[in-house]
C-alpha cells in the first residue's frame, strides 16, 4: 500500500507541479502526518522533492526530473491502452500524434507490461455512436478544438432549434456523447452548450482568455444533461403497459424517466401494469408511445389522451383500403 502511494505522490508532483500536503493526504487518503513521512522517505531514497514555505506553499519535484514508467502496474497500463477513442482522436486531428504516442509509451514499458497492453487492445473496443446512427464529422470540429486547447475565442454563426444567432464564445471543453459533438463555451459569462455540427460559419480570433480555474468538464456535463432532461420531460402520465410495452420502455426510455417509473397496484390477469412516469410535451410524447405500437394505453391526463386517439385516427384514415371502385 505504501509503495502504490509513494508511486502516486510522484505522478502527483510531476503532473501538477507545486502540491500542498494537504491535497496529497486527500488524493491518497490519509492523514497530513502521513504524507510528511512519506516526502521524508523520498528524499531518503534520493528523489529530488522540497518543500516551499508560505500560504502558497507545499511540494514540488525539481525541475526536468522525470518519473520512469515501469512504476506503472499491469492493470494501470492496460487501462491507458483502454481509454483511447480511434475515431474520436481522429476526428479532432489527434490520429497520428495518439498512435505515436501509444508507440513511445509501449516501447518505455517492461515487457511484461507491454504484453497486458497488447492484450487489452486485443479484447476491447469502442464504438461510440448508437446502432442504426452514424457518428457525426462536423466541419468545424478540428478548428474549435484548436481553439479549446489555446484558449481563444471563436466568432461563430449558430443554428439552434428557433433561429440562427451569432455568438462570441470563450470555448472551454468539447464532449462526444452519442456520435455527436458537443461544445462547452462561456458567452456573456454563462457557460452553455452547443451542438458542434449546427455551426454554419466560424472565425477564431487571435485574442486569447482566461481559462476558469474552477470549470470542471466532467461535472458540467453531467448537470447539464440532468438538468435538460428534466426540461424535456416535464410533464406526468398514467398509462398501462403489456409485459412487452414494459420491458422496451425500461429499454429507450432516457434515464430520467427510467428513475422516476411508478408502478401502480399489480399487474392485471395478462400481465398488463399501470404505471406513472415523466413524458415531454405533447407531440413528443405522442411520438414516444406510438412506439410501443399497441402494447400501450394512454390512461391520463386526457389532454394525452385525445392526442393519441387523434394520431391514430389520422394513421387509420391514411392507410384504409380505398373503396371499392363502382361500374
Amino acid at each position: 500500500m505504501r509503495a502504490s502511494r509513494l508511486i502516486n505522490i510522484l505522478t502527483t508532483l510531476q503532473a501538477k507541479g507545486l502540491v500542498t500536503a494537504e491535497a496529497l493526504a486527500a488524493e491518497n487518503a490519509v492523514s497530513v502526518r502521513t504524507i510528511y513521512r512519506d516526502i521524508d522517505a523520498l528524499s531518503l531514497s534520493g528523489i529530488p522533492v522540497y518543500s516551499e514555505r508560505g500560504s502558497v506553499g507545499g511540494y514540488r519535484l525539481l525541475d526536468g526530473y522525470r518519473v520512469r514508467l515501469n512504476g506503472l502496474t499491469p492493470a494501470e497500463a492496460e487501462a491507458m491502452f483502454l481509454s483511447g477513442i480511434p475515431g474520436a482522436a481522429a476526428d479532432l486531428g489527434l490520429g497520428s500524434l495518439m498512435a505515436g504516442a501509444q508507440k513511445k509509451l509501449t516501447a518505455a514499458l517492461p515487457e511484461d507490461l507491454r504484453e497486458s497492453a497488447r492484450r487489452m487492445q486485443q479484447k476491447f473496443h469502442l464504438d461510440a455512436p448508437a446502432w442504426l446512427a452514424e457518428g457525426e464529422q462536423p466541419v468545424y470540429l478540428q478548428a474549435i478544438a484548436d481553439a479549446v486547447w489555446n484558449s481563444k475565442r471563436i466568432r461563430m454563426r449558430y443554428r439552434s432549434w428557433k433561429a440562427e444567432k451569432n455568438r462570441v464564445a470563450e470555448p472551454l471543453g468539447i464532449v462526444m456523447k452519442g456520435g455527436a459533438w458537443y461544445l462547452a463555451a462561456r458567452v456573456d459569462g454563462t457557460v452553455r452548450t452547443y451542438r458542434i455540427s449546427r455551426v454554419l460559419d466560424l472565425v477564431v480570433t487571435e485574442e486569447r482568455f482566461d481559462w476558469p480555474r474552477d470549470f470542471d468538464l466532467a461535472a458540467y456535463w453531467t448537470e447539464n444533461t440532468q438538468r435538460l432532461e428534466l426540461e424535456l420531460y416535464p410533464n406526468w402520465a398514467t398509462i398501462r403497459l403489456s409485459p412487452w410495452g414494459l420491458k422496451e420502455i425500461k429499454h429507450m426510455a432516457p434515464p430520467c424517466v427510467r428513475a422516476n417509473l411508478e408502478f401502480i397496484g399489480e399487474p392485471d390477469e395478462e400481465g398488463w401494469q399501470t404505471v406513472r412516469l415523466p413524458v415531454a410535451h405533447e407531440r413528443m410524447a405522442v411520438s414516444e408511445m406510438l412506439k410501443l405500437t399497441t402494447e400501450v394505453e394512454v390512461i391520463d391526463p386526457p389532454e394525452l389522451k385525445h392526442a393519441m386517439r387523434r394520431a391514430v385516427e389520422t394513421l387509420v384514415a391514411r392507410y384504409a383500403e380505398p373503396a371499392a371502385l363502382t361500374r
